[in-house]
């Protein structure tokens, strides 16, 4: 039964991306370029290739392609399906546009008073041989009207259909509106994240650990785009701000330590008084979660499996990925927390928000949270709400207050829209302050 739902699924996606794509063609090459035109020729192909590069890019980590054609794929495949979304989201405002210009031409060709203004092949015989010699209305014999519109200027290009003319406007525009974006959104992943600041305060926190900065990074996915580069921008960023703890909280790679270990040895330059922690995300469990464990530790981090350390004023706890569970290595809040002192403040690093209720249950002050990129392409958003409990920023449950981060990184598409990247500053406040 399982295997059918997922054929079944496989099916309709598979539909889906070729009536999108079928969609695409016409209306960017077959509406605006000739038949047999070079244009459409290119036009073509691209429909076909593009496609074919996504797949490849998505399909060649899980396969265990040599890393080199990863990268050769990466770019070009998952850039083309942010592409894909936005420029289909441009043609759909287009469809709207589209009778509205129309009536807009018609109205002009026909004039102010409504009157259809004929053009020259529209116009009778007569009418040709008095525009062409200026004088009044006459009866001209068939061999002068001849001449006479042999002497008016046909030889100029016929100028666009209507159609064509509209085509060409709502598909360039809706070209420039769509891959306008995924630029943007690529240049926002590129420069690296920003940083933000919030204060959180806690009921059980001392006073002396009052202003306590906890630097948030989630989500920071080196793989065959983002790499060192990538990391190092992260890691003066964070050092930066001169924290006191920093908190790595899942989907760190896409990929094996033997790929991206050099990706992530900038990790080893982070600076924070009481040290740097790590989680596991879902994506380490596609990566080889027990080798990206240990390679972290030799980097200077420390991971917390189901773990907790008492830190200056409160305990800091950690829990693996749900998707560990498919290894028997899933979150285990009762070895996390389970015998802690409940009259100190508790602040939880779980990878994904879906695990508030388990937090909540065990007493949890705050759960740090990643995991859902804050959607990363709008309207994704909409979709990661269906999923969690809260998609980005602070909220509360209960007596537990849950931050969730848009993340460092992207992945797939190396885009953000409407969900800037980010590492934040989380300062806890006491009460008693």
């Amino acid at each position: 039964m399982a295997v059918a739902g997922l054929a079944l699924t496989a099916v309709v996606v598979l539909a889906l991306l070729v009536g999108v794509h079928r969609y695409l063609w016409r209306r960017f090459v077959g509406d605006t370029t000739a038949a047999g035109s070079a244009l459409r020729g290119a036009g073509t192909v691209a429909a076909y290739l593009l496609p074919l590069l996504s797949v490849g890019a998505l399909v060649s980590g899980r396969t265990g392609a040599p890393f080199w054609l990863q990268r050769v794929l990466a770019w070009p495949g998952y850039l083309w399906l942010a592409a894909l979304l936005y420029l289909t989201l441009a043609l759909l405002v287009g469809e709207a546009v589209r009778p509205i210009l129309r009536r807009v031409l018609a109205k002009r060709a026909n004039g102010p008073d409504g009157a259809h203004r004929p053009s020259v092949a529209e116009a009778p015989e007569s009418a040709v041989v008095t525009a062409a010699v200026g004088s009044e209305p006459a009866a001209v014999p068939a061999a002068d009207t001849l001449v006479a519109v042999t002497a008016a200027p046909e030889h100029r290009p016929a100028a666009p259909t209507r159609r064509l003319f509209v085509a060409r406007a709502v598909g360039g525009a809706a070209a420039v509106a769509g891959l306008g974006t995924v630029g943007y959104g690529t240049y926002g992943v590129l420069r690296g994240p920003r940083v933000k600041r919030i204060t959180v305060p806690l009921a059980k926190l001392p006073r002396s650990a009052h202003g306590f900065r906890i630097a948030v990074v989630s989500d920071i996915h080196l793989g065959p785009i983002l790499g060192s580069a990538h990391t190092r921008r992260i890691v003066d960023t964070i050092n930066r701000t001169q924290p006191d703890l920093v908190a790595v909280v899942g989907d760190l790679v896409d990929g094996s330590v033997a790929d991206l270990g050099p990706a992530a040895e900038p990790l080893a330059r982070l600076s924070a008084r009481h040290g740097s922690f790590f989680v596991t995300g879902n994506h380490e469990y596609y990566s080889g979660a027990a080798q990206w464990v240990d390679h972290v530790r030799e980097l200077g981090l420390h991971p917390l499996e189901n773990a907790r350390v008492e830190i200056a004023g409160f305990d800091l706890a950690g829990v693996n990925d749900v998707a560990g569970e498919s290894e028997g290595q899933g979150p285990d809040f009762d070895r996390a927390l389970g015998d802690r002192d409940r009259a100190r403040a508790a602040v939880l690093l779980a990878h994904q928000p879906v695990v508030i209720d388990d937090a909540v249950a065990h007493g949890v002050d705050l759960q740090l949270s990643g995991h859902t990129h804050g959607g990363q392409l709008w309207p994704g958003n909409l979709v990661a709400e269906l999923a969690n409990p809260t998609v980005a920023g602070l909220d509360r449950y209960g007596d537990t207050q849950l931050y969730v981060s848009r993340g460092a990184g992207a992945w797939g598409p190396p885009v953000r829209v409407g969900a800037p990247s980010d590492i934040t500053v989380v300062e806890l406040a006491s009460r008693q302050a």
